[in-house]
């Protein structure tokens, strides 16, 4: 069994692939100065939850990109189901590649993926694929304060090294090309209810599944999860609302 299994077998079916949800979605959409929009891109999306939000609020056609096939049919189908095949558009690529497939981007949506290809180099990166003006919606994961629980740090040390304080990533942005409009911290509850809440049951009944790859992706999910009901509050998925300059 490969990698791909595994993914499918801890995350399939599921509504949402990380902290989130629809009201977030509508409330950070609804903090956009009011204008139309051209060229629409949802970086990383997933099975798209907030995608299928976004075509609904817009009524735009969003093109949808994310590396993993399964969850774009996935995506495809949700979008028959609610009546928005026609809004949404798969591409079945890297994040780092959009400047190569899209340019003169008006809203560049990323809910909880830049951080794979770093926060820093996703921002340069799609920098150049964005018009003057356009707007960047990404969420990214922020250290809310300095004193932060030592396991909690342990753990973040190995998994993402690269994450910053809020102040940091606006830092970020700025150098790359960004106005700060707005930032929105997700509710605790978002990484719980339809995420931590239906994970740690699934994890919990593949630790001892016959695949080693399936059985490490498990047991990394639930020490994820233990760092989460540690972490005292020292870190949170953080929105940050940008104008390319």
């Amino acid at each position: 069994m490969n990698n791909s299994n595994a993914i499918d077998l801890l995350f399939g079916g599921m509504e949402k692939l990380g902290p989130g949800s629809d009201v977030d979605t509508r409330y950070v959409l609804g903090l956009l100065p009011k204008r139309s929009y051209r060229v629409v891109v949802d970086a990383g999306c997933g099975m798209g939850r907030q995608t299928l939000v976004l075509a609904k609020e817009l009524g735009l056609r969003i093109q949808a990109v994310d590396l993993y096939e399964p969850f774009l049919k996935e995506l495809s189908r949700r979008a028959t189901d609610r009546g928005v095949a026609e809004l949404i558009e798969p591409h079945c690529m890297d994040m780092k590649d959009i400047p190569d497939a899209f340019r003169q981007i008006d809203l560049l949506w990323s809910e909880g993926s830049a951080y794979n290809i770093g926060f820093s180099n996703a921002l340069q990166i799609w920098a150049s694929a964005m018009n003057p003006g356009g707007f960047l919606a990404v969420s990214e994961m922020s250290w809310m304060r300095e004193q932060v629980p030592d396991a909690v740090r342990e753990f973040f040390g190995s998994f993402y090294p690269d994450m910053h304080s809020m102040a940091q990533n606006i830092e970020i942005s700025g150098r790359a090309g960004y106005d700060l409009l707005a930032t929105h911290t997700l509710p605790r509850e978002t990484w719980v209810e339809g995420y931590y809440d239906i994970l740690a049951p699934r994890a919990a009944s593949l630790l001892n599944h016959r695949d080693a790859a399936v059985r490490e992706l498990a047991a990394g999910m639930i020490r994820e999860i233990e760092i989460f009901e540690l972490s005292q509050n020292s870190y949170a998925y953080v929105f940050y609302l940008l104008r390319r300059s």
